[in-house]
């Protein structure tokens, strides 16, 4: 997993089928929360996007935009999205290529090459701020923590 201080691999990841979004600019030299999730409608993930989503509104307010990835295709995220009413971009990394440059791409049981649940604050000048790796795949990410971590940009 990269690590604090270093500098965040760029990405360019579909959203939708045929629209894709780059980290750089879509953070437009602002902070960004970075969320990857090993599994579309598996039911951690399902919590810990809803609860982001509830709390949209305080990320955009520490200037932060809030991106989740997962392996999933472009189609399974649109439609997990919108089953959820995600306000956030939901990014498939179905190449696997944005889970290798953060190194948390790994093998779940039977499952091979998911995104570790985890999750990263990169801060205006693209470095990583805070990162998070959950023990397990049942853990959500300690919310409280980001939002410090966009609060001492």
């Amino acid at each position: 997993m990269i690590v604090v201080g270093t500098q965040a691999p760029d990405f360019t990841l579909m959203r939708e089928p045929r629209e894709f979004v780059n980290l750089t600019e879509a953070r437009d030299g602002g902070a960004a929360v970075i969320l990857f999730f090993p599994f579309a409608y598996s039911s951690t993930c399902t919590d810990e996007l809803c609860a982001m989503a509830k709390d949209y509104a305080r990320y955009g307010d520490l200037g932060a935009s809030v991106f989740g990835i997962s392996v999933d295709s472009p189609w399974a995220n649109q439609r997990f999205a919108q089953d959820l009413d995600v306000p956030f971009a939901l990014l498939s990394d179905f190449n696997k290529e944005a889970s290798a440059a953060y190194g948390v791409l790994t093998d779940m049981g039977p499952f091979k090459g998911v995104s570790d649940r985890t999750a990263f604050v990169i801060a205006p000048d693209g470095t990583v701020a805070w990162n998070w790796k959950a023990p397990n795949p049942s853990v959500e990410p300690p919310y409280d923590e980001i939002e410090a971590a966009l609060e001492s940009l």
